[in-house]
């Protein structure tokens, strides 16, 4: 297995299976009627993309690194799933199509880096959203960057890989930044070791609504935690629904 497939399976491994099917419930129940054809965005490696192509979708998949579309590619043969995969950067989606849904999870639009960029995937996204169509979103909760992530520290150790993952307060407003490592077992019995550093930041909601609003969504609604409840103090992602 070439190296960054064998850092993409690091992922799934860490990843708690049940959140996609948290993600694919939600969306199910917000889904516009009649839908037919969804744009993920960020796809990564594409278990996401594959549920919706198993629950009948038409799927688009864009992520930004090739290298985790040909992991999603082998995904969708080996679960004989059909995907469209595009190489492309959520700034500019230009000539990707249009869409009944636009969705985009596990907080992959807190990797913007300011209000300017969100504001841009937005105006994006609109733009290749059809009239009536949704865009479906989470982002974490300034609760959760301002009190739970500070501090945290993760760290796992498997037969093949070990994996450390220390969270720090970031420089921005409601802002973090994650420190991965992993060391990873090749094939010859050594372990290579990977370092990434991942920033992420979040706003108020209502700075959410009010850049979708400019976007030209004309409706927005706002969940947390996969439920169908409105937000509280404690919540630690919210949801975002957004109608064209």
């Amino acid at each position: 297995m070439a190296s960054y497939e064998t850092f993409a399976a690091v992922y799934d491994e860490i990843m708690d299976d049940s959140l996609y099917d948290a993600w694919t419930a939600f969306s199910l129940r917000h889904f516009p009627e009649k839908a037919h054809s969804i744009l993920e965005l960020a796809c990564g490696t594409g278990i996401q993309a594959v549920r919706f192509a198993k629950a009948g979708f038409e799927v688009t998949g864009l992520d930004l690194s090739y290298e985790m579309l040909e992991v999603a590619q082998k995904r969708a043969e080996c679960e004989q799933a059909q995907l469209d995969l595009v190489q492309a950067d959520m700034l500019d989606m230009a000539g990707v199509g249009t869409f009944d849904v636009v969705t985009c999870y596990s907080d992959s639009l807190c990797y913007m880096p300011d209000e300017k960029a969100v504001a841009q995937v937005f105006s994006q996204v609109a733009s290749v959203l059809k009239t009536g169509g949704r865009f479906l979103f989470d982002v974490h909760s300034i609760h959760q960057m301002d009190d739970i992530f500070p501090g945290y520290a993760y760290h796992e150790n498997y037969e093949d890989f070990a994996f450390v993952w220390d969270t720090y307060e970031g420089e921005e407003p409601h802002s973090i930044a994650h420190e991965l490592t992993f060391f990873v077992k090749e094939e010859d019995g050594r372990f290579t070791r990977r370092d990434e550093l991942h920033e992420e930041r979040t706003y108020p909601i209502a700075t959410f609504e009010k850049l979708l609003k400019e976007a030209g969504f004309s409706k927005v609604q706002v969940y947390a935690d996969f439920s169908d409840q409105a937000p509280t103090d404690e919540s630690l992602r919210w949801f975002f629904v957004a109608e064209k």
